[in-house]
């Protein structure tokens, strides 16, 4: 079945413009569908195969979209704050969107991978808990954890509230003399990771996502950099 859209709900999506925006380019005769100008809009228009221009800008129609971030230190996972930078703050104008969100939570602290998108039900599926989307973490340690606390956090801990966490998937080991922890869990608790070694008497001094289900950071990216996910990367987050 033929995706059919309204041409002006389309563009505000896809400019990041309000609808009354979008229609204001329709009647001023910047928009055309596969070259020719169109003046009104309720236009229907195929998502998948129909070439939109807007003045002189040629897009694909898109009802969402998914982006991959590498998210520095100090930046907020929030849309919006009236003090502090936030990760919507760091996406370019070509991904930017009115209803853009993070997928969860990443502390200000806390670099690596976040998914952004303005795709409710792809991010209530991300976050659900009964989905259980592993995530991995690489911690900078204060110290070297021992096979005692590593069996602690692989049986499944008791944070010092009483919060008892899922089994996780620990492998510590030192690089240049920093102790290193990879570390995977299936749920997203408040600063869960960070918890979980406070818990064994360890403290994380750095802490970053490496991946999210079968989905890996874009080591490509830099910190602060952003890119569309493909439809593959998509689906892994699942796997």
């Amino acid at each position: 079945m033929t995706p059919m859209k309204r041409i002006d709900k389309l563009i505000a999506l896809n400019c990041n413009l309000s609808r009354k925006e979008a229609r204001q380019l329709i009647k001023n005769g910047d928009v055309s569908v596969n070259g020719k100008t169109v003046l009104r809009a309720e236009e229907l228009v195929d998502t998948e195969h129909d070439e939109v221009n807007v003045k002189g800008y040629s897009f694909t129609l898109r009802d969402h979209i998914y982006i991959m971030m590498n998210k520095p230190e100090g930046v907020i996972s929030a849309t919006t704050d009236s003090a502090k930078k936030t990760v919507i703050d760091l996406v370019p104008p070509e991904l930017r969107r009115r209803s853009l969100f993070p997928c969860g939570r990443l502390d200000r602290d806390t670099t690596g991978l976040l998914i952004i998108t303005d795709d409710g039900a792809y991010a209530h599926k991300l976050m659900s808990p009964a989905h259980h989307v592993s995530k991995t973490y690489v911690a900078t340690l204060a110290r070297e954890p021992g096979s005692a606390e590593i069996e602690l956090l692989e049986r499944g801990i008791v944070l010092e509230d009483g919060t008892e966490c899922l089994p996780a998937k620990v492998n510590a080991f030192t690089e240049d003399g920093v102790f290193l922890a990879e570390i995977t869990i299936s749920e997203g608790k408040y600063h869960q990771v960070k918890r979980m070694f406070a818990a064994t008497g360890n403290h994380v001094e750095k802490l970053r996502r490496i991946s999210a289900g079968a989905l890996c950071l874009d080591e490509s990216l830099a910190p602060g950099e952003c890119r569309e996910m493909t439809e593959k990367e998509k689906e892994l987050v699942f796997e």
